[in-house]
């Protein structure tokens, strides 16, 4: 490992060892013997600058996170074929027994732009078909609000979209009607670091 990647990937393990991990190394050893114990299930953008254990500040264990491009979940279908997100949720809610699961999208998200222009002429082998599953409700948005919302509107949308999914599973429906499951959706603006929450029909509120 020598490349400037590498090295940086180093230093930061080194940083990591030497400062996080010497003053939690009591929680990571808790953690190796008694398993994990998330109380949240997060479904966020792959994107780099939108790290939800950054974002909540969050310690070992607290947080299940499966990340995508879009922040997507797709629809329910038991169908044997490969769906990671779908086997992580049902991990996550099943065996974990999170009591809440967060959808968060964020500002200035590459694939919901996918979504809104088309899929970079490069990426049509996996990206141009996973982000099809948004591009009607986002086209939707952009044909009913001002130029200069169709970003936001098309963002928020995508969260409402997946929070619509959770709904599908038939043990996240049972249990959100017991009231043993919570469905958040979040959006994190990244220039200003914002979140904000769905609140209600078609409204994101700042925390």
């Amino acid at each position: 490992m020598s490349t400037e990647s590498a090295d940086a990937l180093l230093s930061g393990y080194r940083r990591f060892r030497e400062g996080h991990w010497a003053e939690a190394r009591a929680e990571y050893e808790a953690l190796a013997a008694d398993g994990q114990r998330p109380h949240t299930l997060v479904v966020a953008c792959s994107d780099s600058r939108a790290d939800p254990a950054l974002i909540f500040d969050t310690a070992p264990g607290q947080l299940f996170v499966v990340r995508n491009v879009a922040n997507l979940v797709p629809p329910y279908e038991p169908d044997g074929r490969l769906h990671g997100v779908s086997a992580a949720l049902e991990f996550g809610v099943k065996v974990l027994g999170v009591s809440r699961i967060v959808v968060m999208g964020h500002a200035l998200c590459g694939g919901v732009n996918a979504m809104l222009n088309g899929a970079p002429g490069n990426c049509q082998d996996f990206v141009a078909p996973w982000v099809e599953q948004g591009a009607p409700v986002v086209r939707r948005i952009a044909e009913a609000v001002e130029p200069d919302q169709v970003d936001r509107a098309a963002e928020e949308a995508v969260v409402r979209l997946s929070i619509d999914n959770l709904r599908t599973f038939p043990w996240i429906a049972e249990r959100e009607a017991a009231g043993d499951l919570v469905l958040t959706g979040l959006h994190f603006g990244i220039a200003d670091g914002i979140l904000r929450a769905l609140s209600g029909p078609g409204r994101f509120e700042a925390l």
